[in-house]
This record gives C-alpha cells, sequence and structure tokens, in this order.
C-alpha cells in the first residue's frame, strides 16, 4: 500500500459492535474454515478475513467459506461499510485498511517493498475501532500479525492466535505468542465461542448498560480500583474506563469468574493476582524506533536546534516518562550518537527514563533483547549498536551509558 496511503489519519469509528480482524497465511484456509462454520447466526460481530494470496490468484475464498455457515460472506468492494453479522474477505492482490467504519481498498505494493496485510490492516483496525478491535492471528509463516496485534492491544483491543499444535505451519502465530501479545491462544473452531463469552461478559461490564438494581457489579469495579490504587499507588479512575474493562474482563475469562464481584473477592485473597492486572492495564507494549517519522523529526529539526552552543559544561538531558522495557530511550540514545559523529565525546548525553512498572525498568535496565524484539532495528544498527550474545542481543556500553534508569509515578512523584 502507497506510504501515503497508510499515514492518513483514521476516523474513530462510531460502531459499538466489536470487529473481528483475522488473518492468515499458509495452511490458512483450514483454519478459516474451521473458525466460520462456528460462528453463530445473530453473533452481534463483524468479521474480516485478511489473507496471503499471490496477486494474480483469483480466490474462490467467498464461495468456499459460505458453504460452512449461515452468517453472510462477501468479497470488500471499496468503501464498504461494516456492518455486524457480516464476514468480508479481502480481495486478491489488494491491501485493506479500516476509517470511520468504512473498509477501503487499495493495490498491492511492488515487489520491492515488503508485503504485511495483515499489520497493516490489524493497525488501521485498532486506530478506528480502539477497544472494540479484536485481531486474530491463525496459520502462516513468517511474522506477519505481530505487529497488528501490539497495535491493537495497545489500543485497549483483544488478541488471539492458533493453538500451534493445530496450525499448519505455526511461524505467525508462534511470532505473536512470543511476542507476548496475544491474550487467548485457542483452536480455530473454539475462537467464536469465546468472542461471544468475552462480548457478553463485557457488555455486563458496561456502565451505561446496568440497570438501577444491578449497581452492586459497577461498585464491585470501583472497589477494584481503589485496591489496586492502594497496592501500586496508581489511580486508575480517569484512564480510559472501557479499556480498563477489557483487561479486567480477560482476567475474568482467564480464571473463570463471571461476576466482578467474584473477582474483587478473589483479588483480595491473592495478592499476586493485583499485580497481575496491573501489570495487564499498563498494557506495556513499545519497540525500538516505534514511530520511524518521529525519529527522523528528532534528527533533522530538533537535534540541531538542542546542540546550538552545547559544551561539556552545558549537557544534553532528556526525559523518557513512560519507557516501558527501554527501546524507547535506546532509540533516542542510538539517533544521537548517529546524529553527533566524531562530536559524540565533547557533549554530555543523560536520559532520564523512568516508568511505574519495576518490572519494565529491571529489563530496561538489563538492555538485553530477543531477535524479535529488534524488529524496528535495521541491520546496520544492529551490528553497530549491539553485541549478540547466548541468543540475545546485549546494546553496547557507549549506549547504555547515556541512560539512567528509574521506577517514578509522574501523576504523584517528584519530576526531575
Amino acid at each position: 500500500m502507497p506510504t501515503k496511503d497508510q499515514d492518513k489519519t483514521k476516523i474513530l469509528s462510531k460502531n459499538l459492535f466489536p470487529v473481528v480482524g483475522i488473518g492468515a497465511s499458509a495452511g490458512g484456509l483450514e483454519a478459516f474454515k474451521k473458525l466460520v462454520k462456528a460462528i453463530p447466526l445473530n453473533s452481534g460481530m463483524a468479521y474480516i478475513l485478511v489473507q496471503h494470496l499471490h496477486p494474480d490468484h483469483s480466490s474462490s475464498l467467498p464461495e468456499i467459506l459460505q458453504r460452512e455457515t449461515k452468517t453472510p460472506v462477501q468479497q470488500i468492494s471499496d468503501n464498504v461499510e461494516v456492518e455486524s453479522n457480516n464476514i468480508y474477505i479481502i480481495p486478491s492482490n489488494k491491501m485493506l485498511v479500516a476509517t470511520d467504519g468504512i473498509l477501503q481498498l487499495s493495490p498491492r505494493p511492488s515487489k520491492d517493498h515488503r508485503n504485511m496485510p495483515i499489520d497493516i490492516f490489524f493497525s488501521s483496525l485498532a486506530e478506528v475501532h480502539q477497544s472494540h478491535a479484536i485481531g486474530v492471528v491463525l496459520s502462516g509463516t513468517g511474522v506477519d500479525g505481530t505487529r497488528g496485534l501490539k497495535n491493537i492491544k495497545a489500543h485497549g483491543g483483544l488478541t488471539f492466535a492458533q493453538d500451534i499444535e493445530t496450525a499448519a505451519y505455526d511461524g505467525m502465530p508462534q511470532s505473536a505468542i512470543n511476542a507476548e501479545v496475544v491474550d487467548f491462544i485457542l483452536a480455530p473452531e473454539d475462537m467464536p465461542a469465546q468472542l461471544i463469552k468475552l462480548n457478553h461478559t463485557f457488555n455486563l461490564l458496561d456502565p451505561d448498560t446496568v440497570a438501577p438494581g444491578q449497581l452492586t457489579e459497577e461498585q464491585s469495579f470501583k472497589q477494584l480500583l481503589s485496591l489496586l490504587r492502594m497496592r501500586n499507588g496508581v489511580d486508575f479512575t480517569y484512564y480510559k474506563q472501557t479499556t480498563i474493562r477489557r483487561r479486567l474482563l480477560r482476567r475474568m475469562v482467564i480464571l473463570k469468574l463471571e461476576k466482578v464481584i467474584d473477582y474483587v473477592e478473589y483479588v483480595k485473597q491473592n495478592k499476586p493476582e493485583q499485580d497481575t492486572l496491573f501489570h495487564d492495564l499498563l498494557i506495556p507494549v513499545t519497540s525500538f524506533f516505534r514511530d520511524p517519522k518521529t525519529f527522523e523529526n528528532l534528527c533533522d529539526t530538533i537535534f540541531p536546534e538542542l546542540i546550538k552552543n552545547k559544551n561539556t559544561a552545558n549537557p544534553i538531558r532528556m526525559w523518557i516518562a513512560g519507557c516501558s522495557t527501554g527501546e524507547e530511550a535506546y532509540s533516542m540514545g542510538m539517533c544521537l550518537h548517529e546524529y553527533l559523529g566524531d562530536n559524540i565525546s565533547n557533549i554530555k548525553i543523560q536520559i532520564f527514563a523512568t516508568d511505574v512498572l519495576e518490572k519494565s525498568i529491571a529489563k530496561a535496565r538489563s538492555a538485553l533483547y530477543y531477535k524479535k524484539e529488534l524488529d524496528g532495528v535495521s541491520d546496520a544498527r544492529l551490528q553497530q549498536y549491539f553485541i549478540k550474545t547466548n541468543g540475545t542481543y546485549h546494546l553496547k556500553k557507549s549506549i547504555r551509558d547515556m541512560c539512567v534508569f528509574a521506577t517514578h509515578n509522574f501523576l504523584k512523584d517528584p519530576p526531575f
């Protein structure tokens, strides 16, 4: 897809039903068939299937899948409005994005560009449908879908991957599972039932649907936030409540609890669950050079102004608030190192990086990353700034020494 199409500002959808993006590659047909066969009529959701196909391949997937389900299956034409209780399929030789509840098609990129249609669609789905977005990665080779699931999770949506024992090719689901961005790992035929259960439970958690005689669930929800505030010092009252409730729902489903009041009692008796929920609510999704255009802008416009009249007595000082596991801070350090070149020794650089999660800070300080966590790092930077050791990549001392990591809650702790 042309970059200008990908980068267009997406318009939030007013749809209040879940939109399920489902991506597959090699071996995906059987997984698709098993999944759609299990979708009940009037599920209240929309399903959009994205597949890897050869550009010249004429797909008969709509006809094949329609034989497996009574839910209407249609191939997407440009500017189709998403409606619940429908299954949509991307045509061959096309890329797909969502905006304002509308599905838009674009030509597939040339062979010179990496073809990642699932990542592109999932990312737009996340931006447009926010907490109502759900991503599903099925059988396939490669890593397409992993970055898209990260974006869905970061926007408060839910994520699924096929159980690798049931996948004809486990590359795509295994990549997503390894990246720790998957909420549920299931066989395709078990996914619709879980989706229905999630949607039903989430509607029970929605404060707008609570009847006057059912306030105990809402009161339990507020009590839960109070417990987290007392234990971790973070007040989630002003966070996006839909996202908070989605993450709470995930924990309840995993523990097979259907009522918030039951979950509150469980949390009271199991302190480690408070920490698990706290970690889930923070959604620590990050990556190196996560927004490449931002880093390009820093080097082109911000750094030149920052460097003006700097000397050894006047260091460059930065603060990365909410640094998660350190990728953003280290990306900043690498950019500064590249920009300053031979002048790097003439200017002292201090990058303060903080996060409320101690576990994230510990990983950031270690500066050890697996290959799957270095997706945004070019081969040149990987060779220049990292040392491979025992299956991991250790950031070199020249960049590590720029960064100071600390646990810090910038909503209540004193600033730097």
